[in-house]
């Protein structure tokens, strides 16, 4: 005897309903294949596979490297062939076109372009990069044909760790050694001025038994730092360095149990300065085709002097950024199938000279 609660029909109704939420619906375009949070090897060929979800009316999809704090740059016109370079290179500033006046780096080589026809459907084989090493970006961005409304794009991006399958043998440093900051030396570090609180990166590279040679500035490569006099420079996070006093360090760095040291004179003005503080403002969640304003109003000097801005962007799919050196940047959002992240930095530079280290704020576009 049936339970009086009980009807036969409710069991296929619940039986359906259970394989529909068990079930993943793709509502969106989404990078299927490497998976976000994959090892892969430097130099390796995987395959690309991408979930086109409901967004209808993509004729194209373009797959781009980025090092996971890299700049995003402009997305490349396929019709522009003059500067395909091989496939297996990083979308950044080395393999770009640059700005004729500033040369800053204007478009991203796509590497790989992909359409309906390929195998699979606009995705295939792509190479990852053989100079790569530690986190990176794997950036696909859709094309969508909208016929006399002209084009439209959508994106997804996954985050993969790439190691070399081979030995590190050297470290060096791409500088002059010694290095020389200050009056007593070049008047400037890397395209910057030398003054107190003055931060900075050193290209630091690695020279691995396959022969490549691979940038290990980032201590996400496995890179450490360590200065003989924090007096003389300071070792910040992600890399950096700064200048906090006048004299002499020797700057030791080790990855995979090599090791390499330069030597560093600095002789900047000694007038005391206390480097500013970036703040970008907390993460926010916005609709689609609205005005998104990002403040660093809040970020601060200690001497209470006028601040220089900075405002890049180094997540998603890239979006026209105003008022890059003001308090206030802006951007529209974009159209989204579903929620996207995007990235931005921020630093600040007093009077002086003085830096901030960088700080980071994610706005999440919706539908």
């Amino acid at each position: 005897m049936n339970h009086p609660m009980w009807r036969p029909g409710l069991l296929l109704v619940a039986v359906v309903s259970s394989i529909a939420l068990s079930t993943p619906q793709a509502f969106a375009f989404k990078l299927q294949s490497p998976s976000d949070g994959a090892t892969l090897k430097s130099g390796q060929a995987v395959t690309v596979a991408v979930d086109l979800g409901a967004d209808s009316g993509i004729v194209k999809v373009r797959y781009y490297w980025y090092g996971e704090l890299a700049e995003t740059l402009v997305q490349q016109d396929d019709s522009d062939a003059s500067i395909m370079p091989q496939q297996d290179t990083l979308s950044d500033d080395r393999f770009s076109q640059k700005d004729s006046i500033s040369g800053a780096p204007v478009v991203a080589v796509a590497a790989l372009s992909s359409g309906s026809d390929q195998t699979p459907p606009f995705g295939g084989t792509l190479k990852i990069p053989k100079e790569a090493i530690g986190p990176m970006r794997l950036l696909a961005v859709a094309e969508i044909s909208r016929g006399r409304l002209g084009t439209r794009t959508v994106f997804d991006e996954v985050i993969v760790k790439i190691e070399p399958d081979t030995a590190l043998q050297t470290i060096d440093f791409e500088t002059d050694k010694p290095l020389q900051l200050g009056r007593t030396g070049q008047s400037s570090a890397f395209g910057h001025v030398d003054s107190m609180g003055k931060v900075f990166e050193l290209p630091v590279v690695g020279e691995f038994a396959d022969g490549a040679v691979r940038p290990l500035a980032s201590p996400a490569s496995g890179t450490s730092y360590q200065s003989s006099n924090p007096a003389v420079i300071k070792v910040l996070s992600g890399g950096m360095l700064q200048i906090v006093g006048n004299g002499k360090t020797i700057l030791t760095v080790s990855n995979r149990g090599k090791q390499a040291s330069l030597d560093v004179n600095v002789t900047v003005n000694d007038e005391p300065n206390q480097p500013p503080v970036a703040d970008a403002g907390k993460n926010k969640t916005v609709k689609a085709g609205t005005k998104v304003k990002l403040s660093g109003l809040n970020s601060r000097d200690a001497e209470g002097e006028a601040l220089y801005y900075s405002w890049s962007q180094v997540r998603g799919s890239k979006v026209p950024l105003l008022d890059v050196n003001g308090p206030e940047a802006s951007f529209q959002a974009p159209h989204v199938s579903e929620p996207r992240t995007y990235r931005f930095k921020l630093r600040v530079t007093d009077k002086k000279g003085a830096d901030s280290p960088p700080v980071f704020v994610d706005v999440t576009v919706e539908p």
